[in-house]
């Protein structure tokens, strides 16, 4: 049983791991930069240690002080949250070698998945069916227009070691492929020092959706249903629901048996996503598997009743999943909207500062996870995430509204929100009549 575990993150999922921790009666030490002293999980924590100066590369990104931290405050075992080191599988190793529970999945399923083409072969393997795309990274541009043509035009460009949208670029022919490649290659040596990138079929108007799992080290795998990520904006993720108004029970059957092949193809262990389009036929094809939490899993917990991280930390302890499939159930919808500090009639040109006055929405079915409050200063240092809104309701309609409630009641000066971008969403017809799909925003929304 862990008695004590370092959060090894910040923000809202830093006061998510350690509420789930208090309820478990785990202590937790939670580590801050220079800039986040005044940060509520330093005060949530049992203990809290400054790691390091504001920039992420002089503190959450940095393994041999997260180590030391780990040493001196005497813990059983880290969470890594999700983003900074939570699918760093050097991390995860380093980690285990130093006598500290990794909260996640083992090293090698990390690298592993995080490599995206291994992780379509793998599913592939499973009897998934994957994207049309390359097998393998893409050695040279003539390599790269054979496929393309082969799969047919439009293509997206995607490095082979990434994730949220770096190092991505569609062509729709081989002058655009020709221009793109190099910018994308470019992207993924910078944000991941791996320039590999391969090739998949583009569908224009899919949709995007992840399947939730959990398994356990005894070769348990469940789903928890889906959600719907649909509604993006350059491949960042603005709102999710649960569950996806696309998908019947037939659907929800045969995706969540993909997911739970891929998982065990793998040998997974821990909460883990993996992600797929929905074309316009309603065929599935396996995307990629995030090995970690991910930010949108509260609404997951909303229509389930499942709290994902501490199943999570169960399941690191070693302890069996406290559920089965057939305990799953499915109930009401929830929507998630993702509230950035950025400016949405600028480009969203992101908007750092203080926040000089704070009013948190409430009321029926309405949960809010934040780390802010009047005279918090945002940093331009880390994500633009302040605040999560999740709205629950007995049918779409009625989560809809109640979301459209929340985002009018929720009162942020100082810095400027993603609120009216999300609130001219939900009043779109389209939206609302559940008509969505990846470029849904580009087509209708964005200026």
């Amino acid at each position: 049983m862990f008695k004590r575990i370092l959060v090894a993150n910040r923000g809202e999922i830093a006061l998510r791991i350690i509420r789930a921790c208090k309820e478990l009666d785990i202590e937790t030490v939670a580590i801050y930069s220079e800039g986040d002293n005044n940060s509520i999980h330093t005060v949530l924590a049992d203990e809290a240690i400054c790691i390091g100066k504001t920039p992420s590369k002089d503190s959450y990104l940095s393994i041999p002080r997260i180590i030391s931290v780990c040493e001196i405050s005497g813990v059983d075992a880290v969470h890594p949250g999700y983003g900074f080191l939570a699918e760093n599988a050097r991390f995860a190793e380093i980690c285990e070698d130093s006598g500290f529970k990794f909260i996640g999945p083992t090293p090698d399923v990390i690298r592993a998945m995080g490599d995206k083409s291994f992780a379509k072969e793998t599913a592939r393997k499973a009897d998934v069916p994957v994207i049309p795309g390359s097998n393998d990274p893409i050695d040279d541009m003539e390599g790269a227009k054979s496929i393309a043509n082969e799969i047919g035009y439009p293509v997206i460009i995607k490095a082979a070691a990434g994730g949220g949208g770096r190092g991505m670029r569609i062509a729709r022919n081989d002058e655009e492929l020709e221009r793109s490649m190099p910018i994308a290659k470019e992207e993924a040596r910078t944000a991941f020092s791996d320039s590999r990138l391969y090739l998949e079929k583009f569908f224009k108007s899919a949709r995007h959706i992840e399947i939730q799992i959990i398994g356990d080290e005894f070769g348990s795998v469940v789903h928890l249903g889906e959600r719907e990520c649909s509604i993006q904006r350059r491949h960042q993720k603005l709102i999710e629901e649960a569950p996806s108004i696309a998908v019947n029970d037939e659907m929800r059957k045969k995706v969540g048996d993909y997911a739970c092949k891929a998982a065990k193809a793998i040998g997974y262990s821990s909460a883990g996503t993996v992600e797929f389009l929905l074309d316009s036929h309603g065929d599935f094809y396996f995307m990629e598997m995030n090995t970690r939490i991910q930010v949108e899993h509260p609404v997951t917990e909303a229509v389930t009743g499942i709290d994902i991280v501490k199943e999570q930390l169960r399941v690191a302890q070693g302890k069996k999943l406290s559920f089965k499939q057939k305990n799953v159930k499915m109930s009401g919808h929830a929507i998630e909207c993702r509230i950035n500090a950025e400016d949405p009639d600028h480009g969203f040109k992101p908007s750092p500062g203080e926040i000089k006055n704070l009013y948190v929405p409430g009321g029926i079915g309405i949960r809010v996870d934040t780390h802010i409050y009047a005279g918090y200063k945002v940093l331009p240092h880390y994500d633009s995430l302040i605040a999560k809104v999740i709205a629950v309701g007995n049918t779409r309609k009625e989560s809809i509204k109640r979301m459209e409630r929340a985002l009018s009641e929720f009162l942020i000066e100082g810095i400027k929100t993603t609120i009216p971008f999300h609130q001219t969403i939900l009043k779109d017809p389209k939206f609302i009549k559940g008509e969505i799909h990846t470029a849904f925003v580009e087509e209708h929304l964005q200026k």
